[in-house]
């Protein structure tokens, strides 16, 4: 009679294709709308990511082709699932993942928002006046 013995470490389960169980705070963590996973969960606990207009728990299980509502420090996205990562990949594999459905009103008021973002710095020789034109100043008032 022939034993074999196998550590429990070498079995390895491969889930079915479509089966595949990932929680909504690291799929949103793998697709790069949120920098860590931790605030992807914080954001699923505050009521920031919605699901059918209801607010999802972190541990949500995500299915291709679902629409989520997701609220993040820059902006709001509407995304559908089209495929799963399990862990976080660079962007330009990331984006293949979900489909960006956000309303064109809402991209527009980004675009309106960046427009009239003031940075507090004033445009190049208009106020004070620059170093050339003081010298020229204090000619003209000595004479």
């Amino acid at each position: 009679m022939l034993t074999i013995a196998i550590h429990h470490s070498q079995l390895t389960t491969h889930p079915m294709p479509g089966k595949e169980k990932l929680r909504i705070d690291k799929y949103l963590w793998a697709i790069r709308l949120f920098k860590t996973r931790t605030l992807a969960a914080a954001a699923c606990d505050s009521g920031k990511v919605k699901h059918n207009g209801i607010s999802v728990k972190a541990s949500k299980t995500v299915s291709i082709g679902e629409e989520y509502e997701v609220k993040t420090e820059a902006k709001k996205w509407v995304i559908k699932v089209t495929g799963l990562l399990s862990h976080r990949v660079q962007y330009a594999e990331a984006i293949n993942s979900y489909i960006d459905i956000t309303p064109a009103e809402e991209i527009e008021r980004l675009q309106f928002q960046a427009a009239s973002f003031h940075t507090g710095k004033r445009l190049s020789k208009v106020g004070r006046p620059t170093k050339k034109q003081r010298r020229d100043l204090d000619d003209f008032t000595e004479n």
